[in-house]
């Protein structure tokens, strides 16, 4: 199972990117990767990797070629971005910071870090160019989605939520991290823009779970209470 995405800038220069989401970290490849996806280099505080077993950061290996095929280019920098899903196609002219935001993120949630690894099955229902709003009622929607299925097979169930605040205060640790190693190897802006976006989205889950609750609260009523 893949995601392909083409970014063509208006120059009618074109990248394309075929991600499988079913991925191992190969030490091969990342023996050849760049300096800074090292995993000692700007190591995510709560990284639970061994350098032992893994020498590079996977996610870091994983995204290296895109941010070195847009490093230089402006955020503003207009672009088609085409995506392709199991289920359908997407397009949009876009800034070149929203098309990588959305390619990033499907990279990094279907890496194998253990940590951006929470998000993957946000990732296999990929939805680019997703709105603040629709990232909040996914996240929480397939979060409850697995409280329900723990609490009908004898699990403990977190209806409080409390597990998925927690969550991503981990992801948030690991966004900040990521952005300080672009930041150290970015020349230009798209790639910093495109983190600090994806970045500003994840943690905004870990200030306030009831301001976020609130912002889908009348779409999910909208259609008033079923009848008994």
């Amino acid at each position: 199972m893949s995601i392909e995405y083409r970014i063509t800038l208006d120059d009618s220069h074109q990248f394309s990117y075929r991600i499988e989401l079913e991925r191992q970290y190969d030490p091969v490849e990342a023996s050849s990767a760049p300096a800074w996806t090292r995993l000692g280099n700007q190591q995510c505080s709560n990284c639970p990797l061994s350098k032992d077993s893994f020498s590079h950061c996977p996610a870091a290996v994983d995204l290296h070629r895109v941010v070195e095929d847009f490093q230089g280019l402006p955020a503003f920098t207009k672009a088609m971005v085409w995506v392709r899903t199991p289920e359908r196609e997407y397009t949009k002219h876009a800034g070149l910071e929203e098309g990588l935001r959305a390619l990033l993120g499907v990279i990094m949630a279907t890496s194998a870090c253990p940590v951006l690894g929470k998000l993957k099955p946000m990732a296999q229902n990929h939805l680019p160019f997703a709105s603040n709003q629709e990232f909040i009622l996914r996240a929480f929607s397939l979060y409850l989605s697995r409280q329900y299925f723990n609490s009908r097979e004898g699990r403990h169930a977190d209806w409080e939520l409390k597990g998925l605040v927690r969550m991503f205060q981990q992801l948030q640790l690991v966004n900040q991290a990521f952005w300080q190693r672009i930041h150290d190897t970015c020349k230009g802006d798209s790639n910093l823009k495109a983190f600090l976006t994806f970045f500003s989205m994840s943690s905004s889950m870990t200030y306030s779970l009831e301001t976020q609750l609130q912002k889908i609260r009348p779409m999910v009523m909208s259609a008033g209470e079923s009848p008994e």
